[in-house]
């Protein structure tokens, strides 16, 4: 019981620092506060698993550095593809995009983010996770069980609004797709913006949202480029 409970604060530990990196990212960049994520909490609950991942699969691989870095840039790799396909197929939208970055892997990976994936797992493995469990391994099982209690409650709990937000964005999206303009994305984040707070959290967390109609007109308009490239060879 007690080896869950240290599983569930690190996930929560590591959703808070993955959420943490992200916005002091954005600050640096944009000179702006950004809530990152699709929660309302501070939490970006990717980076939770995936560092759970990177614990439980590569404990074994801890004597041998560089096939964990391998390893580590692997599992977030596919954890980060894996999570934009679904996100895209449950919400009908693509709510980051590589397509513009060399080598990328139909826009969802690129081979900018799989250096510094492996750097970060293998900084995990070797100084952050240590240290956290120094700390919980201190922690009373009393005391951490009502932590991780009310840690989940209040995560469940958001889970629940935001995917109630969610919904209300996947409506405005499909509306959007009807519309035979090719202004699409322009068009969801004006009506999002007019909502409520949370759904601009929402669009603001992520700018570069795109919806399939736009990433078709996209995808036509390259192909038609090409074509008169070739043609006027």
């Amino acid at each position: 019981m007690r080896q869950i409970a240290l599983y569930i604060l690190l996930f929560f530990l590591y959703a808070f620092l993955g959420w943490l990196m992200e916005v002091l990212v954005i600050f640096v960049t944009n000179h702006k506060f950004v809530n990152r994520g699709f929660l309302i909490g501070p939490i970006c609950p990717i980076y939770g698993y995936g560092c759970l991942l990177i614990i439980i699969l590569l404990n074994r691989y801890l004597h041998e550095p560089i096939t964990l870095f391998f390893m580590a840039l692997v599992i977030c790799s596919i954890l980060e593809y894996v999570t934009s396909y679904l996100m895209e197929k449950i919400y009908k939208a693509r709510w980051w995009d590589y397509s513009n970055k060399r080598f990328n892997l139909n826009g969802r990976v690129c081979l900018e983010n799989l250096i510094p994936f492996g750097l970060l797992g293998t900084f995990i493995m070797y100084v952050i996770n240590p240290f956290f469990v120094s700390i919980i391994n201190k922690i009373p099982n009393l005391i951490l069980y009502i932590i991780v209690i009310i840690a989940l409650i209040i995560y469940i709990t958001d889970n629940v609004v935001s995917s109630v937000i969610m919904s209300g964005i996947r409506k405005e999206i499909k509306k959007a797709e009807e519309d035979q303009t090719e202004e699409i994305t322009k068009k969801v984040k004006e009506i999002l913006l007019s909502k409520g707070y949370l759904s601009k959290r929402i669009i603001k967390a992520f700018p570069d949202i795109r919806t399939y109609k736009e990433i078709l007109v996209k995808l036509r308009e390259s192909i038609n480029k090409k074509i008169n490239k070739d043609s006027k060879k």
